[in-house]
């Protein structure tokens, strides 16, 4: 890397190096990174980071699992569909020694404060996601939901109730299991706060149960597509 590359690298993303890669499920990875500059990192559970995965334009997309600036680490989980795609070759060859640069915590998609209840439904890579935003609800606001994965050992463990659907080799696209799951949820008569994230179709057949069929303003359903067949740069 020369003088001007690596200048430009240090001013636009956070380095750290890779501390552990742990197979956590059959596609699912924890990529653990530390360094001192991950202490000073500010994250909303819910946030994800942008990783350089290969060369200098090549970048994926990855919620943050968990950050401990107190032991200077941030968890990643990636998810490894099989394929030779930056993102996906990327998560299976992380090893620890290995500097990464990545980008500080963003995005929107976070907890809203003081909903009635929170609804989350989404597949494998929405699970990452919304592990840590379970962890942040209050106790006193109840949760609801439905969190699909291709068998019994693909769930990540998720705090609270969640229903666990299983789509058994069926594609995630266009899930009709993960959207009959949530039409079979009995929730209150009022709506809270709906978090949908994942595959970009199936998003929006579960959003449109909710405002079509429940009722629910669309201000209440907050959606977060990770991925969709034949999108590049979701992979």
């Amino acid at each position: 890397m020369n003088t001007i590359t690596r200048a430009l690298r240090s001013r636009l993303f956070i380095t750290g190096e890779i501390v552990e890669n742990e197979h956590i499920a059959p596609r699912m990875r924890r990529i653990r990174i530390g360094g001192e500059a991950v202490a000073g990192l500010a994250w909303t559970p819910g946030q994800h980071v942008r990783v350089l995965v290969h060369g200098p334009l090549t970048l994926r997309t990855y919620s943050v699992w968990h950050h401990d600036p107190a032991w200077e680490c941030l968890d990643l989980i990636g998810y490894d569909h099989g394929a030779d795609s930056p993102g996906a070759a990327w998560v299976r060859t992380a090893r620890p020694g290995q500097e990464v640069s990545f980008t500080k915590p963003e995005g929107r998609f976070t907890l809203r404060q003081g909903a009635p209840y929170h609804l989350f439904a989404g597949e494998e890579t929405a699970a990452v996601a919304f592990g840590p935003m379970l962890r942040a609800v209050p106790a006193t606001e109840p949760v609801y939901g439905a969190v699909e994965a291709n068998e019994p050992g693909g769930h990540l463990d998720l705090q609270g109730d969640l229903v666990k659907v299983c789509r058994d080799g069926a594609p995630a696209a266009n899930s009709a299991a993960l959207v009959k799951a949530v039409s079979a949820l009995d929730l209150p008569d009022e709506p809270g706060v709906a978090y949908l994230a994942g595959e970009a179709r199936t998003i929006q057949m579960i959003r449109a149960h909710l405002v079509d069929e429940r009722g629910w303003s669309r201000r209440d359903v907050i959606t977060k597509p990770f991925w969709t067949p034949g999108r590049k740069g979701l992979d």
